[in-house]
Order: structure tokens, then C-alpha cells, then sequence
């Protein structure tokens, strides 16, 4: 099915996305992004590989218990064993953020400029939000921009959305609909990236429910480990054979 007769169908379905939806928040526990300080660093001396994750409640880290285990933290100690080198990390989330939250909100609030990575960690909102394909053209596009003239020596990737029907908490409907959504903001997101200096890394696989926190929605330690593994990975194949990362 392509993105347009995605795009079709799932307005045509919004009504029982909405119905299924209410149910799904009057059940699920919300929960609160672990304590701690935001930002570390995993090896000792000045730090050569600068990580920032941003986006979302998922760049916050909600649904892992410590802040450790969460996607920055863990993204850092990939790094860190596969290439010996200190590796710092930033963590800067917001729940229920979509693009152009980030944009206007978070990326704007980051001090810190000399970062070498920057993870985009966001979509998931617009998707569950309807957000239409022209707006998020536009949201998702100027955060591409702002991230790249905020950063303009980082490596900047997106991480695209999963799909919805890995996720414990949605009913089937839901996450039928809401994956037509989905297909929609990655195909767009994937190309908007190509456009403007950024990577789309291939959507997170799920291997099944063992990686999903409590309310059956966000990642937990486990999942944050296997999406930062996804994504360490991604980035030691793209840099050039020369280089010290090991294989």
C-alpha cells in the first residue's frame, strides 16, 4: 500500500482510531522519564565521540527505570567498545513532542554546540496525532534545518518509527490504522533526509514484547539496549574503512 492510499484510508478510519484511542489511555500507566543528570560520559579523558539523542519522550528515556539504561547512556557505551574511544552523551526529550515541538522547544535550549553525532528520535507522535503530510513536511524539514545549522559538524540521523503493530498496548485496529500513519511519516521523514544533510537509519526491528516498558508502549532498558545497538551499528558502517572502529 502506498503512503497516499495510506493516507486515505486512515482518515477514513479516523473515527475508530479516536474510539480505540481513548481506550488505550485510560488503561495505559503513564510514566515519567528516569531521574538523574541528562548527560555523562562513558571512558576517561576528553571525550572524542560527542553523542546527542534528541526528540521525544523516547530521547528522555521514559519507561527505563535508570537513566543509564536509556537510549543516550547505552548508545554511548556502543561507541565506547567499539572504538576505545571516551564517548559523552546528551539526553534532551520531551513527552508527547512531534517535530515541530522539537524544533521550536528543545533544540533551541541545547547549549552545548560541539557535538559529533545527533540522533533524531521523533515522529511517533505526528503519526499517532494525524499530523497531515504537508505539515509534517514542513515541521520535520525545518528541524532538519535547525539541527543542522545549530550543529553543523555533526553527523546528523533519524531514527524512523516503528511499526505499530509491534506495540503491546495498541488493540489490532489501532495499530493497523495508526501503521498506515506511520507509513506515511517515514516515507516522508526518509526523504526529507536525503534532502537535508541528514541519515535515515532503517526502522528499528522488534523482536517481540520483552523490550517494552509497563504501559506496553515505550522502550525499557532491554529495548533501549537493542535500539542503541540498531543504531551504533548503523553509524560504524558508514565511517570510512581507515578509521578505528572495529568490526
Amino acid at each position: 500500500m502506498n503512503s497516499f492510499l495510506s493516507g486515505l484510508i486512515s482518515w477514513l478510519l479516523l473515527p475508530v482510531a479516536v474510539f480505540k484511542g481513548i481506550g488505550v489511555r485510560k488503561t495505559a500507566p503513564r510514566l515519567p522519564p528516569p531521574r538523574g543528570r541528562p548527560k555523562g560520559q562513558i571512558g576517561d579523558g576528553p571525550a572524542e565521540i560527542r553523542v546527542l539523542v534528541i526528540g521525544d519522550s523516547s530521547a528522555a528515556g521514559v519507561g527505563a527505570d535508570r537513566i543509564e539504561d536509556t537510549l543516550g547512556p547505552q548508545l554511548a557505551l556502543c561507541l565506547n567498545r567499539m572504538t576505545g574511544k571516551p564517548v559523552s552523551w546528551r539526553n534532551a526529550g520531551a513527552n508527547s513532542a512531534t517535530a515541530s515541538q522539537v524544533r521550536d522547544y528543545v533544540v533551541a535550549n541545547i547549549e552545548e554546540r560541539d557535538f559529533t553525532h545527533v540522533i533524531l528520535a521523533v515522529g511517533t507522535n505526528d503519526a499517532k496525532n494525524y499530523v497531515t503530510r504537508s505539515r509534517f513536511k514542513k515541521d520535520f524539514g525545518g528541524l532538519l534545518y535547525a539541527a543542522h545549522s545549530r550543529w553543523p559538524d555533526a553527523k546528523l540521523y533519524w531514527s524512523p518509527v516503528v511499526s505499530m503493530t509491534d506495540v503491546p498496548a495498541l488493540p489490532g485496529s489501532l495499530a493497523f490504522i495508526l501503521a498506515m500513519r506511520v507509513r506515511i511519516i517515514n516515507t516522508i521523514g526518509a526523504q526529507l533526509c536525503q534532502e537535508r544533510y541528514a541519515t535515515a537509519l532503517d526502522p528499528l526491528p522488534v523482536d517481540g514484547p520483552e523490550g517494552f516498558a509497563v504501559d506496553g508502549f515505550h522502550a525499557n532498558a532491554l529495548g533501549y539496549r537493542h535500539w542503541a545497538e540498531h543504531v551504533a551499528k548503523f553509524i560504524r558502517d558508514e565511517e570510512p574503512a581507515s578509521s578505528s572502529w572495529k568490526k
